[in-house]
């Protein structure tokens, strides 16, 4: 080995192994006690913010569509694919928890510089497509709420990295307490306006169990539109990063056996109430929009046809309008959060690059609203075609997944690396390959469908 190459290996290697968002990595105190709610309370956090992917604004227009347009029948879909999620968000917090490394650090550290960058290229680009959903939500939010043009909104949408950074400097455990009042903030929106939409609650119950009617043309490309909507790659390498948040021994096993019991407790709680918003979104369409999908394109739409008797009968009105607009704005804030912590992961991680905090966060957010803008300035502000940007940024989704499932499942089911206690078991590897397998088939279906 040369001079060259040897200088590489170690930077590599220095990088590699170096701490994954070095501000917030190892601040949050873990309690000696062996009292497990103590313990649930001081890992619980992390969870939220990677439960916050599965309810963006990305989600609301495919899970209310498919109830609009197929009734109870797809809840079934959005069960199968929170369960996916927890399986890949499982493995993601145990990788970064057992080898030090995030996600992008680990595939950097096994791959070469080239494919490194290669990967680096298409995850940013897929982060770029998951926040151009959050820009979009975000500016239709304000348009509605406070009659801001859709332009305004989206450059305002630029000053949310102040926030982060605002936020940053007061903690990690800040930004995670807002995120969870966010998500509670949506969840009873949904909630109180399901309730007051009284489903009918035999078929909703019958909806959770699939059935073959899935399987025909237009069910199974709304499923996989929700599939594709609720599995973002973004989250396996925020988990991965923002689970090396908790400051404990890293070199006894017996608290690392500790910490990824608990990073999977508190991933499992918040996806599930990831889930239940998914739930109540495709229950709200179904109970209010069944038979008016058509009117429902995009988050305008809806929001004019929660106060218009004719689609949602006695219950429509202008508060419930509002709250789903208000909704629209906490979901749009919280994904940003998240997504700019990502793209600031993966920087670092894939290509090691060194930048001030302030500027990592600007270059990640303008990548992903400079499309937007321009969309909205060629077409003069119309919410149509942010709505159609923020579809084709989906497909994009379904590409990037796969790169990020497939070393993730190899990484964590090997021995080698996560050592023999800490290794996938036979079966956790069995249905997370079959899960990969299945979800990479899905989405290239998806794409065709999407393109065709």
């Amino acid at each position: 080995m040369n001079k060259k190459e040897k200088k590489e290996t170690e930077k590599l290697f220095q990088y590699a192994n170096g701490p994954s968002l070095s501000e917030i990595n190892d601040t949050v105190e873990i309690p000696e006690s062996k009292d497990f709610w103590k313990n649930l309370l001081a890992f619980s956090g992390p969870g939220a913010l990677v439960a916050v992917g599965y309810m963006d604004p990305g989600n609301w227009i495919t899970s209310i569509g498919g109830g609009a347009k197929y009734g109870y029948l797809l809840i079934s879909v959005v069960l199968i694919s929170s369960l996916i999620a927890m399986l890949l968000q499982y493995m993601a917090a145990k990788l970064g928890i057992v080898t030090h490394m995030d996600l992008a650090q680990a595939t950097r550290k096994h791959t070469g510089k080239k494919l490194g960058i290669t990967l680096w290229v298409v995850t940013e680009l897929a982060i770029m497509a998951t926040d151009i959903a959050e820009v979009i939500g975000g500016a239709i939010a304000l348009n509605l709420l406070f009659g801001i043009p859709l332009l305004f909104g989206v450059i305002l949408t630029i000053f949310d990295v102040l926030l982060l950074l605002l936020l940053m400097k007061l903690g990690f455990r800040k930004i995670e307490a807002i995120v969870m009042s966010l998500v509670a903030v949506i969840m009873f929106v949904f909630l109180y306006e399901v309730i007051i939409s009284q489903p009918n609650i035999p078929d909703m119950l019958k909806g959770f169990l699939p059935r073959r009617q899935i399987l025909n043309h237009g069910q199974l490309t709304m499923a996989l539109g929700i599939v594709g909507a609720t599995v973002m790659p973004h989250n396996l390498y925020l988990h991965s990063a923002i689970s090396q948040t908790r400051r404990y021994k890293r070199d006894d096993e017996e608290h690392v056996a500790r910490a990824v019991k608990f990073a999977t407790w508190d991933s499992n709680i918040q996806l599930s109430f990831a889930f239940v918003i998914n739930c109540l979104l495709l229950i709200l369409g179904s109970a209010l929009f069944f038979g008016h999908s058509d009117d429902l394109g995009t988050f305008s739409s809806l929001y004019d046809a929660l106060q218009n008797p004719a689609i949602a009968g006695g219950v429509a009105s202008p508060i419930l309008s509002t709250l789903f607009a208000v909704a629209l704005l906490a979901s749009g804030q919280n994904s940003t959060i998240t997504g700019t912590l990502t793209g600031q992961v993966v920087m670092e991680g894939f290509i090691h690059m060194k930048l001030p905090q302030w500027a990592r966060r600007v270059i990640t957010r303008l990548f992903s609203v400079i499309p937007v803008l321009i969309c909205t300035i060629y077409f003069g502000g119309d919410e149509v075609a942010l709505d159609n940007l923020l579809i084709y940024s989906q497909v994009f989704l379904s590409i990037a997944l796969p790169i990020s499932m497939i070393p993730l499942v190899y990484f964590t089911s090997s021995e080698k690396i996560m050592g023999k206690r800490f290794k996938n078991s036979k079966w956790v590897s069995v249905v997370a390959w079959i899960c990969v397998i299945t979800l990479t088939i899905l989405n290239i279906r998806l794409i065709i469908e999407t393109l065709t």
